[in-house]
């Protein structure tokens, strides 16, 4: 599975982090365990020690709620850790070994003319990228009055922001589709600016470039466009890339290189 490896390192930092707490918490938590039973509807609460000469515990008044909450808390705390000391053993030993690109790795070992004889159990990136980029697809189109911009691979965009985008993906060797529809149910067919195939996780992301946020109505559309992308499963930050520009705010290429080296990379 790819992007198994890194949602397994994600598990760890978060697991560490609460394991880290967990720990804290304990050395603070007062010795004992407690004992919770039901006396005329009534719940009693028994402070149990070990070698105390009283097995059942000895009784916690009301008075005593701070200790009774402590033991409550350590009590859940220990479970916790267990758990959590569990899950990270399991986690070290399969991240130990395992690799997202295994399978593909031990088809790519076999001689040229050994591979040209084998059906592989799924396709090679390389494969699937190629396969990726020979699909075909409708565009938008252009109509009269728009400007005549084209970028470095020849291709016609919309603005002199896209050409700036299109232009460092095509210097990048960055494979890409211009405007390949898609389809957001609440809202119809969309044409994202630019659409990839991630090598992690081999699905496509969306890269939505908005000119002229400081327009009341492009903004309220644009606003309208990305809520419909989340509602479809496509988040910002996730397989959904975001750029702005304003009157006074251009993109620049610190923008486009942050984006790239987070999702596309």
């Amino acid at each position: 599975m790819y992007g198994l490896k890194e949602m397994l390192s994600e598990e760890k930092n978060r697991l560490q982090k609460i394991e880290e707490k967990t720990r804290n918490q304990l050395k603070d938590a007062p010795k004992g365990s407690l004992r919770i039973s039901k006396s005329n509807k009534h719940i009693q609460y028994y402070h149990c020690t070990e070698g105390h000469p009283h097995k059942n515990g000895i009784y916690l008044h009301r008075t005593e709620e701070k200790l009774v909450r402590q033991l409550a808390q350590k009590g859940y705390d220990e479970q916790v850790l267990r758990l959590v000391e569990k899950r990270l053993r399991q986690i070290r030993r399969i991240a130990e070994e395992y690799q997202d690109d295994e399978i593909e790795k031990l088809f790519l070992r076999e001689h040229e003319a050994r591979q040209k004889l084998i059906c592989p159990a799924e396709l090679t990136w390389n494969q699937q990228l190629e396969q990726w980029m020979l699909e075909k697809y409708e565009g938008k189109g252009f109509n009269d009055g728009n400007p005549i911009i084209y970028s470095e691979r020849g291709e016609r965009v919309r603005s002199k922001s896209e050409k700036i985008l299109s232009d460092y993906f095509y210097r990048k060797n960055i494979p890409y589709k211009y405007e390949k529809p898609l389809l957001l149910k609440g809202y119809g067919i969309v044409y994202p600016d630019f659409t990839f195939l991630s090598k992690r996780t081999r699905k496509e992301i969306y890269w939505e470039h908005e000119g002229r946020m400081d327009d009341p109505e492009y903004a309220r559309t644009a606003i309208k466009k990305i809520q419909t992308y989340e509602d479809n499963g496509i988040y910002v930050g996730d397989r959904l890339i975001l750029t702005f520009e304003t009157e006074t705010t251009i993109l620049n290429t610190k923008d486009i290189e942050r984006n790239v080296r987070r999702y596309l990379i």
